[in-house]
């Protein structure tokens, strides 16, 4: 399991939401496919397909815990994952489960 896996999982397994680096958080947006705009030390993230605007602020190295709540959000209602694509999962008229890129 590679870095931003780890650092996926724990974002939505939500126990460590004030453990959260701020950069690395930073960096798996990046990864998501968002794109990073830096206005004083507001980063603020927008991805075509997402109709919300992520504004991060640090708290010293650490990302504010509301903000991974906010972020962990988004990443189950848009379904995203380091492929940077969405599943449609759908059952076929066999029954049998059928996985597709959108």
């Amino acid at each position: 399991m590679g870095k931003y896996s780890k650092l996926r999982d724990q974002i939505l397994g939500g126990s460590a939401d004030s453990n959260i680096e701020f950069a690395e958080l930073c960096k798996l947006l990046v990864r998501l496919g968002f794109e990073e705009q830096v206005r004083g030390d507001h980063h603020i993230f927008s991805r075509d397909g997402v109709a919300e605007i992520v504004n991060l602020q640090p708290k010293g190295k650490k990302a504010k815990p509301y903000q991974v709540k906010q972020v962990r959000g988004i990443l189950v209602k848009y379904l995203l994952g380091e492929s940077n694509c969405r599943l449609d999962m759908s059952l076929s008229f066999t029954g049998a489960r059928k996985i597709r890129a959108l």
